[in-house]
């Protein structure tokens, strides 16, 4: 949800003339509900609106700027699904059929005897047939039931793929996409008889039979955007998606499923599949069965939110897992929020000797050794005239945002932090080099020097600041109150060195505090 959250909070920084919508939400249908339900003596419903409960709870706590939250038990969704159903059927891509396979249940899906594999399983020593893909046990499934036409889709899906080369993020993942294509699809059951499963929406046309859960499950995506729509009214809530973000081990189910039901619909696609690897524990797979998991709302409560949000986007992995360490979060904390940014923040803004405001006044005034032209702005002509060490530090203050935001545009929020947290580390060394308080101590020392530096530093919390407020919200905020940036200026737009010219004295009630008191990282509690 937190990656998902960034990438809608980008745009909305980006584009704040643009409407911008995340959804969210919860799968509550199929077998796997329905037995753990059984098993824990509750009726299904009851069973899913605890569930459901617990991650909207979670969502408000990590700040997740959700417009929708997403129940596939919600009324408006199961006449979505059905309107789906009824017009896949109109159009004879469904059929009924005979079907034998392995079944997953916990995977929810048939495999093919190609698709798995016998195992012996590790906690019990059992030899159980298990998917190749998930590592999942399986199960003979032998039942009449409804097929959607899926090998129909394999030269609609390789041309969406060959128009939309980056439909699949990251590239690694796209290529198994289209490689699993490529070697054929087999028509995909998408019911089951409702003597076996009981838990899910029926088939219009048969009450015998209930939908297979992710053909229930994806038409969630085009239900909050209105459908079935008005005709004319189909983009009028955003659809086709910008972007899906989802985890690696449901791809399948979202890059050739997903778009194969929209097709068949007469509908786009979504512009973009983003796919992200998982965490782990102590190098292990997170799993609720063996007690290798994390309470998300402890970690939240001990770190605070802000800095969770900042290590789950700064070392979550896309491509590969990434290894969850309440170490690793205490370090990157450290280093990089309190002794980085927090400890330039109050270096900068705390200094008794120095004025910010005047800094920045006199740099847009041209007053700081830039040069005297009159066809040049500030913000353009500057970086030739500092001295070396001050070119260097504008070079980088120039060339971040542009990183930044490529990094951004392609999807790789951790590429993004990264390149914020290297411009904050720089401004740091160059803070330490300058060493302004040093300067101030010898009476004939110019004061454009020392102002200069303090510009350059404040500068570079302005940009860090808005470079960052997708991923740390209140405390970006926070940070650009103490440096006066006014509400209107905290866009993209203004992501620019040298291009908000008046700003530097925090407002009215907005204080920097004293020691510990106030400052925008503080010491852990208990680390």
């Amino acid at each position: 949800m937190v990656l998902t959250d960034v990438h809608k909070r980008y745009q909305l920084l980006l584009r704040p003339d643009r409407p911008a919508y995340l959804l969210t939400g919860t799968d509550e249908h199929g077998m796997k509900v329905q037995q753990a339900a059984a098993k824990a003596g509750s009726d299904p419903k009851s069973f899913v609106d605890k569930g459901a409960a617990i991650f909207q709870q979670l969502a408000q706590a990590a700040n997740i700027s959700n417009d929708y939250f997403m129940r596939t038990t919600d009324a408006d969704h199961k006449r979505a699904v059905e309107f789906a159903w009824t017009t896949l059927e109109e159009r004879g891509y469904i059929y009924l059929s005979k079907h034998e396979g392995w079944y997953s249940i916990s995977d929810e899906t048939f495999y093919p005897q190609s698709g798995v594999h016998l195992i012996v399983e590790p906690a019990t020593g059992r030899k159980i047939m298990a998917s190749i893909e998930t590592g999942k046990e399986v199960e003979w499934t032998s039942e009449t039931n409804y097929k959607f036409r899926l090998s129909s889709f394999r030269e609609p899906l390789l041309q969406l793929f060959k128009e939309n080369p980056k439909f699949v993020v990251p590239k690694s993942r796209m290529q198994d996409v289209v490689r699993a294509v490529e070697e054929g699809l087999e028509d995909l059951s998408v019911s089951r008889p409702t003597s076996r499963l009981s838990w899910g929406i029926r088939v219009p046309t048969d009450e015998t039979q209930t939908m297979y859960v992710w053909l229930d499950a994806l038409v969630n995506y085009i239900t909050k955007a209105g459908y079935p729509w008005t005709p004319g009214k189909e983009s009028a809530l955003g659809w086709p998606a910008d972007v899906h973000v989802i985890g690696k081990d449901i791809v399948r189910f979202h890059t050739i499923y997903w778009p194969a039901f929209l097709l068949a619909l007469g509908l786009s696609p979504p512009k973009q599949v983003l796919t992200h690897a998982h965490w782990t524990l102590g190098r292990a797979k997170m799993s609720k069965s063996t007690g290798n998991v994390v309470n998300p709302f402890f970690a939240l409560s001990r770190f605070g939110v802000d800095p969770m949000r900042f290590y789950l986007a700064h070392d979550g992995g896309i491509s590969h897992d990434a290894d969850y360490s309440n170490e690793f979060i205490v370090d990157r904390y450290r280093k990089g929020l309190q002794g980085g940014l927090g400890n330039l923040a109050s270096r900068v803004l705390r200094g008794k000797r120095w004025s910010v405001p005047r800094a920045v006044a006199r740099y847009h005034a041209g007053e700081l050794g830039q040069s005297s032209s009159s066809n040049e702005s500030a913000a353009s002509y500057s970086r030739n005239n500092f001295p070396e060490a001050e070119q260097v530090m504008w070079s980088v203050l120039s060339s971040t945002p542009s990183d930044a935001r490529n990094c951004y545009d392609g999807l790789d929020v951790s590429g993004a932090c990264k390149a914020v947290l290297k411009q904050v580390y720089a401004t740091n060394a160059y803070l330490q080099s300058a060493a302004p308080w040093t300067t101030l101590s010898h009476t004939n020392a110019p004061l454009v020097t020392v102002d200069r530096t303090i510009f350059l530093c404040v500068e570079s919390l302005r940009l860090t600041a808005i470079m960052l407020l997708p991923v740390m919200p209140e405390k970006m905020v926070s940070l650009l109150d103490m440096i006066g940036v006014a509400k209107d200026r905290r866009t993209w737009q203004w992501c620019e060195a040298g291009k908000d010219d008046n700003y530097g004295e925090p407002p009215g009630g907005v204080t920097l505090g004293k020691g510990l008191s106030g400052v925008l990282f503080p010491p852990l509690p208990d680390a």
